[in-house]
């Protein structure tokens, strides 16, 4: 990769790795379309970092190639009121659980939807900690599905009763193939760590240090809610590029410098700049290879969809 990169090659491999991936969703696309007489609603689930929302809306697109008129549900207006969402062992909210979500809601607005009835999707505020209705009307057609992303989506017990037939499941995951030598694999985990630093940054002014920290609540609730289920899904997504991690330095490296060494974070932000120093970045000119819908585009911005 870092010869590719020195070489001047690697927007070949940027094009070729944009295409594996339109490849992987034109096929995920298929599979949906070909059991369009019973499936009418397709679920997105993966880690932390995974890309859920691209995937979600470049196969809607691959869907409606095929004359499909996709519809997409956001999960989290899901969430029960905030004075019923469970606490974990610390006492504090636990949103990740399967008890955060409103399931008789989710699943009595599904089946009306199933059967061909009109529903008023609620829209959740998040700062109040509750469901609104504001007129937000749904009806499925003949040649209608609903996309609906969220970490419980593998998970049978979300939908209790949904006839499961109706039900496409896609995993989504970002599995990094690379190795810096023959023993020691670069971890998927810190790839998705690095995603999400670099647009939590960006788009919500969260620290690098915030990130750091909060991971291994992350990863347990990963751990509880996601890997249990991932072997439910009929399609699996890898959202991995492999010129990626030169794209990541580029934008993580200065946030990851920034931190201090009377930081708690500045031990693991030290591990971090010691496995990126392997890696050789990608200048300015070479990012803006990728394409405006790479699922890449989520994190390090210019996205188009």
């Amino acid at each position: 990769l870092n010869e590719k990169v020195l070489s001047g090659e690697i927007v070949d491999l940027i094009n070729l790795s944009e295409a594996l991936h339109e490849r992987k969703y034109a096929q995920i696309a298929d599979q949906i379309y070909a059991r369009r007489g019973s499936v009418k609603i397709v679920f997105i689930a993966g880690p932390s970092s995974s890309g859920k929302t691209s995937t979600s809306k470049r196969l809607a697109l691959q869907c409606r190639i095929l004359g499909l008129n996709p519809k997409v549900i956001e999960l989290d207006n899901y969430f029960v009121e905030r004075e019923m969402t469970p606490k974990d062992e610390n006492g504090e909210y636990d949103f990740e659980c399967l008890g955060a979500m409103d399931l008789d809601l989710l699943g009595r607005q599904l089946n009306d939807l199933l059967d061909g009835k009109e529903v008023e999707i609620p829209r959740f505020d998040f700062k109040e900690g509750r469901k609104y209705f504001e007129g937000n009307m749904m009806q499925l057609h003949e040649k209608d599905i609903l996309i609906m992303e969220g970490i419980h989506a593998l998970n049978p017990a979300m939908i209790p009763g949904v006839d499961p037939a109706k039900v496409f499941r896609v995993y989504a995951s970002a599995l990094t193939s690379l190795s810096i030598d023959e023993n020691n694999n670069i971890s998927t985990s810190d790839n998705r760590m690095l995603r999400r630093m670099i647009r939590d940054n960006r788009t919500r002014g969260v620290s690098p240090e915030s990130t750091i920290m909060r991971w291994q609540s992350v990863r347990r609730g990963e751990n509880r809610n996601i890997f249990p289920y991932q072997e439910n899904a009929d399609a699996v997504f890898n959202s991995a590029h492999i010129f990626e991690l030169p794209v990541l330095k580029y934008y993580a490296e200065p946030l990851l410098l920034r931190i201090a060494p009377s930081s708690p974070a500045y031990t693991e932000a030290v591990r971090l700049l010691k496995f990126l120093g392997y890696i050789v970045a990608l200048t300015p000119a070479e990012i803006a290879a990728i394409p405006p819908t790479s699922i890449l585009r989520e994190f390090i911005d210019g996205q188009t969809l």
